[in-house]
């Protein structure tokens, strides 16, 4: 399957990066934006979240209700997202709209009116309420409190409601004004995509500026990962738990070897976590183990819901699985499952115009090297049992944890964790 993208970066300092799919008709199109809840202080937290809301509230030369008439006509979507340290505006077309899109996103993303703005605080704080009821949700959050104290990695991408309420309109525009720059842009495209067309749609619609040190800037160093508990009690009908730690940053060469890890632990339906706590024995609907990577750390994880009655119990078998993978990382049989597992995933998604733009876009803006899937796979079939082994001394030993809970009882959770590890209740 061929793989070759093209890049262009433009006096204007924003990068455009395509990769064309002659058997498709349409093209994923996605501005990405190198800010999210990460270059947030305190007193902007949700400033990212609330700006990728007010980008769909118009422009100068494109209202709100004509940016979704124009994408209904194409017969398109057009979405948006934050994450900790990126927000993106994207969308799938036929290609001869390719024109059209781009103008409206452009117009989005480099000239948003900031209209409407109270209504749509309003609509975010009732996300935000809606967040606070959904634990299976926030529980994320709380683990990534424990494992980051004080630093906006450990924060909410969501924001905090003071903010959204209150931050003047002034204060958003300088906030876009310092961040949505063409230096710290990257416009990525995929499927039936012309490189050369669309730098120059770049070319005409970018605004003139340099490269700024002030968005980079604005991203805080990951301050030294600490382990700690959090618990928020409600009254649920499940313990939410989710046990975490540390993990590998985006360029860490070994990351290769953590996705087969946790494809093994908990990352499949065949995997150790799932088959010990659901299917063998019925102690969680939901249970699996996650990897989260950033531009310089990382964190590992694993989830489960449960009744309180179940709650020892289930905790009891993750300690044993966390024993379990010290001493016995993988089977041959699983080894060889979880690379072919991978592989076949990575494979399928670049069958998607969405992923391999996303996969650019995300990955250019990040200065990470866009390895051709021969590489990938000679990565992923390059993973020992000894690379796992090491991965696992250094991120899933117990007494490294952290772990966050929601739930009626803090008592009865923190007398749970002693299951997996004493050393998860002792005093931080």
């Amino acid at each position: 399957m061929a793989q070759e993208h093209r890049l262009t970066t433009l006096p204007s300092g924003v990068r455009v990066v395509t990769e064309a799919m002659p058997s498709v008709r349409s093209v994923s199109l996605g501005f990405w934006i190198g800010t999210g809840s990460r270059s947030e202080s305190e007193q902007q937290a949700g400033l990212s979240h609330l700006l990728e809301h007010l980008l769909f509230k118009g422009t100068a030369k494109y209202g709100s209700l004509e940016i979704d008439q124009i994408f209904d006509g194409m017969g398109a979507e057009l979405n948006a997202g934050t994450g900790k340290e990126t927000t993106s505006v994207y969308a799938r077309v036929i290609d001869q709209h390719v024109p059209d899109a781009f103008d409206v996103m452009a117009e989005m993303v480099f000239r948003p009116s900031l209209t409407d703005v109270d209504a749509e605080r309003e609509v975010i704080l009732e996300e935000i309420a809606m967040y606070e009821d959904d634990p299976q949700e926030k529980v994320f959050d709380l683990l990534g409190e424990a494992i980051f104290p004080g630093d906006p990695l450990g924060r909410a991408i969501i924001g905090r409601a003071p903010v959204i309420a209150q931050t003047p309109v002034a204060q958003i525009s300088a906030f876009h004004r310092a961040r949505y720059i063409p230096g710290n842009v990257v416009i990525a495209a995929a499927g039936a995509v012309e490189h050369e067309g669309l730098t120059t749609l770049a070319a005409d619609r970018m605004p003139a500026g340099p490269q700024s040190a002030a968005a980079k800037q604005a991203q805080p160093a990951a301050v030294a990962a600490t382990r700690r508990r959090r618990f928020e009690r409600k009254d649920t009908e499940q313990y939410h738990v989710c046990l975490g730690g540390p993990g590998l940053s985006r360029h860490d060469e070994r990351r290769f070897a953590l996705r087969v890890l946790d494809t093994i632990f908990g990352g499949t339906s065949s995997s150790r976590l799932f088959q010990e706590i659901r299917e063998r024995r019925g102690l969680a609907y939901a249970v699996y183990s996650f990897t989260s990577a950033y531009q310089d750390t990382g964190h590992v994880g694993l989830y489960l819901g449960t009744r309180a009655e179940n709650l020892p119990e289930a905790l009891s078998v993750v300690g044993a699985e966390l024993a379990r993978i010290q001493h016995d990382p993988a089977t041959d049989e699983e080894l060889a499952r979880a690379k072919e597992n991978l592989k076949g995933r990575v494979v399928l998604a670049l069958e998607s115009t969405g992923a391999r733009m996303t996969r650019l876009g995300s990955e250019v803006l990040a200065g990470a090297p866009l390895l051709s899937l021969d590489e990938v796979v000679a990565r992923i079939d390059a993973v020992s049992r000894e690379d796992l082994a090491a991965l696992i001394e250094e991120l899933w030993a117990p007494e490294r944890l952290s772990a966050a809970g929601i739930g009626p009882d803090q008592g009865r959770f923190e007398q749970a964790l002693t299951g997996v590890a004493p050393a998860l209740v002792e005093s931080a």
